[in-house]
């Protein structure tokens, strides 16, 4: 399976390999259902396994489970093996853990709000320009007021304290209107609807866990249980956006290694693209430009090669070109396509080649020294050394509970982040706000039982009488008597006197 650090792909006119040395220049596998890329897949997956190269994948059908059981060759394998003179093949099993984001099927894999950041979410939200500034603006305020946030009701909660708070939020930073909120806010609906509630949250999936190697040296293949998020493609291809972009950020530089650090098989890849706005699809072509340099490959896995936008497909080096049908003008279209990225083969014409190819065979084309591409070869796969196929319920829980991240990401948490530190805020200001009201209607309570109370004292407090009481008559009476009486004499003295004068 391994010569001299290249993966035995199979047999055309000659041996084909993948040259681990150029396998992080990224890669496509595509042909119309039922050709064999499942196969295709689940041998490069392998070859990456036994060379110390962890594997991410997404299982779309769940035949992909069987790369964790060992192989029990059918007549099939033999006989191919025998064709193509592989003496060395044998039956063998792989270390895997599987991963689903609903988790029913594997381990529950999940991010932050924060961690995906407003730009990547404003892509997947499909925003424009302004819905993009105002949740811009949104992770500013909570990173200035110290608001973790962590799921969808963190999100939702930041928005609508943006939207009551929007006169004082615009004058800091700029126009935050309700309608771009309710815009927003209707995304994340549909986000949500789709089983984002799920995906949101902690414990976030730490990258490490995804690039464990065993203890024999071999590279775990992580296996992501997809049949039902097939049927949410916006959170599909948010996670997988989101994974790769994670691994762009967290991993070094490492320029062009002997072996890839990480190879990334993208299945379903029209998925990412159907409908995609051109912000989105320019994200993917930049990040798969230039995660090349940190050592992690990535791998489209398609029907046609016309669902991968020409900007990304450029970018894919090494090939795997299953049959495809011709029999519409589109399809015709398809076929050209296909065939004019391969380096010509002047024993075959590529094109009618692919339209003739059997199942389990395949056009191969890959980066030879020096980083030239191989001219292109009419070749047989090689079978699997796992089980091909599906494996029981039974021993997909067997396979969990001696997995290396056991109960590690079984249990949700929920710790406190903006939804309870707004929710608090909130009730601590209605609590205020009554307390107040309270205090006031007191005070004015206060008040006007004083004045009554005053009223009531003053109509309460005894008169003073004005009846004289027996002596005071008496009293007065002697005194109006003397008076009377010192005055007679007096006036007599002063007449008398004036008339003694005369």
């Amino acid at each position: 399976m391994l010569v001299d650090g290249k993966i035995y792909l199979g047999a055309s006119d000659r041996p084909e390999y993948l040259n681990l040395k150029y396998a992080n220049r990224h890669g496509l596998i595509t042909g119309a259902t039922g050709t064999g890329k499942t196969v295709s897949l689940q041998v490069l997956a392998e070859g990456f396994s036994a060379a110390g190269v962890p594997v991410f994948a997404a299982d779309i059908k769940g035949d992909l489970s069987g790369i964790s059981r060992m192989g029990q060759a059918q007549g099939w394998q033999t006989q191919r093996a025998a064709d193509i003179g592989f003496d060395d093949y044998r039956d063998d099993v792989y270390p895997t853990m599987f991963w689903d984001l609903f988790g029913k099927q594997g381990h529950p894999v999940r991010a932050t709000i924060s961690e995906m950041g407003p730009v990547l979410l404003s892509r997947i939200l499909d925003l424009n320009d302004t819905q993009e500034g105002v949740l811009n603006i949104a992770f500013r305020v909570a990173d200035e007021e110290g608001l973790l946030l962590l799921d969808l009701k963190d999100l939702r909660a930041l928005l609508a304290e943006l939207q009551g708070r929007a006169k004082e939020i615009s004058g800091r930073y700029g126009n935050v209107t309700t309608a771009s909120i309710g815009a927003i806010q209707r995304a994340l609906l549909v986000l949500e609807q789709q089983g984002a509630d799920n995906f949101f949250g902690e414990r976030a999936l730490d990258i490490a866990d995804l690039m464990r190697v065993d203890g024999d040296g071999r590279g775990f293949v992580s296996i992501l249980a997809a049949d039902q998020l097939m049927q949410a493609p916006r959170l599909y291809s948010t996670f997988l956006l989101w994974l790769l972009s994670e691994l762009f950020e967290e991993l070094p530089e490492v320029g062009d290694p002997e072996k890839p650090k990480l190879v990334f098989f993208f299945d379903e890849a029209h998925l990412l693209f159907d409908g995609a706005p051109k912000a989105l699809v320019d994200k993917v072509e930049q990040v798969v430009k230039l995660i090349r340099s940190k050592g992690v490959g990535v791998y489209f896995v398609t029907q046609n090669p016309v669902d991968i936008p020409e900007s990304v497909l450029a970018q894919l080096s090494n090939r795997v070109q299953h049959a495809l049908r011709a029999y519409t003008p589109r399809e015709q279209k398809a076929v050209k396509v296909a065939a004019d990225t391969f380096r010509p083969n002047p024993a075959f014409s590529t094109a009618e080649a692919i339209t003739q190819l059997g199942i389990g065979e395949a056009l191969v084309s890959v980066l030879e020294d020096k980083g030239v591409p191989s001219m292109v070869g009419r070749t047989f796969i090689r079978p699997p050394s796992a089980q091909v196929g599906p494996i029981s319920p039974a021993e997909r829980d067997a396979s969990l509970a001696d997995s290396p991240v056991g109960g590690l990401y079984d249990t949700v948490i929920d710790r406190e982040s903006a939804y309870e530190i707004l929710q608090r805020r909130a009730r601590d200001k209605d609590l205020a706000d009554e307390r107040g009201k309270y205090e006031s209607e007191r005070a004015a309570q206060a008040e006007k039982l004083a004045k009554e109370r005053a009223r009531l004292d003053k109509a309460a407090a005894p008169r003073r009488s004005t009846r004289q009481t027996p002596v005071e008559a008496a009293t007065n009476s002697f005194a109006r008597t003397i008076a009377n009486t010192l005055g007679r004499e007096l006036v007599r003295g002063i007449l008398g006197s004036i008339k003694g004068r005369r």
